[in-house]
């Protein structure tokens, strides 16, 4: 993951679906670019099945992880925690989403301030998010407006990143870059 000089710093967005192996993906890639790892979590412990969830991860990362937990203010914790001899987890897009619609933040503001910094950041991010719009379509406007969020802010992040990879049953399919010839008719 590391980058040439004057060039930006790597970006890589790791989607998939609930329990498809994308965080571990996710912790493997960040680790093996032998930076200081720092895993910058947007969830809380909200209930008991959320704790269980979050020490889970905990354990399997181990201590050798800086974890720093910010669920709203991730653009200016990321500009913070970015930097060259780290690189840092964001561990998960769709709980901060989450967060930020309950908190009646303005989304699309905050989606553009975190694509605009990707580019400028000082070091290496493995961002980690859900992909939710390929099952059903939700039967109440909340959660048809989350998934519609969610798909918005994932196509302007893969938009700013220069990986993306779909993690499907534990296995990364990398799907950015994809070389233009494989796009044509």
């Amino acid at each position: 993951m590391p980058s040439g000089a004057g060039a930006a710093a790597p970006a890589v967005l790791v989607t998939g679906g609930a329990r498809s192996g994308k965080s571990r993906f996710a912790e493997d890639l960040v680790l093996a670019s032998g930076l200081a790892p720092v895993y910058l979590a947007t969830g809380a412990a909200g209930d008991g099945e959320m704790g269980e969830r979050i020490a889970d991860h905990r354990a399997r990362r181990g201590p050798g992880w800086t974890t720093v937990e910010e669920g709203l203010e991730l653009a200016a914790t990321l500009a913070a925690e970015a930097r060259p001899q780290c690189a840092v987890l964001v561990d998960c897009l769709t709980l901060w989403l989450s967060n930020l619609m309950l908190a009646g933040r303005d989304v699309p503001a905050e989606v553009a301030a975190l694509c605009a910094l990707v580019p400028r950041l000082a070091g290496p991010v493995v961002f980690v998010t859900n992909e939710v719009g390929l099952g059903i379509v939700p039967d109440n406007a909340l959660a048809r407006a989350f998934r519609d969020a969610q798909g918005r802010l994932n196509q302007d992040l893969a938009r700013v990143c220069g990986r993306v990879v779909l993690v499907a049953c534990g296995l990364p399919v990398l799907l950015k870059p994809t070389p233009a010839a494989d796009m044509r008719l």
